[in-house]
């Protein structure tokens, strides 16, 4: 049975700030895992998404799509998004609103409402550290999530 709710983060570990996708993830399962209320929560990552992810979007009923971002504004942006063809759909690394595309070009209908969750990084260099302003904006991005979940936001 697929879970209703999906959180997907993703970014690669070894990039600094990059890494703030994933670490969302796993710190947002430990989180669900003590809010029985939620519900059921599934959580992925990757290092970037893909075609096959529109595949992940089948029976759940809201997505939430996290990544690190330079343009969101300090500690992040939580924001709805639409299915849209753009640029990334014809590259190795898709934005979600082409996954969101691809779920509804492969005949699945409309995809479940989506929001966005970017939070503020710096630091992107290959070997770096996460930075401790990122680790400021991940706590906060864990409360803006854990509002969305709970319906407030």
């Amino acid at each position: 049975m697929t879970a209703p709710v999906l959180i997907f983060g993703w970014g690669n570990p070894s990039r600094g700030d990059d890494a703030l996708g994933p670490l969302f993830v796993e710190h947002f399962a430990e989180l669900a895992a003590q809010h029985p209320e939620w519900g059921e929560v599934e959580c992925l990552t990757d290092f970037q998404l893909q075609v096959e992810h529109a595949l992940d979007l089948q029976d759940r009923r809201r997505v939430l799509f996290v990544d690190a971002s330079l343009d969101a504004p300090a500690p992040c942006l939580l924001q709805r998004i639409e299915a849209a063809r753009d640029d990334s759909f014809t590259t190795h690394a898709m934005s979600p609103q082409a996954v969101l595309k691809v779920f509804v070009d492969i005949d699945e209908g409309e995809p479940p409402p989506c929001w966005l969750l970017a939070i503020h990084g710096e630091r992107f260099e290959l070997g770096e550290p996460l930075g401790e302003s990122a680790e400021q904006s991940l706590k906060a991005a864990l409360q803006v999530a854990a509002d969305w979940i709970a319906g407030a936001a």
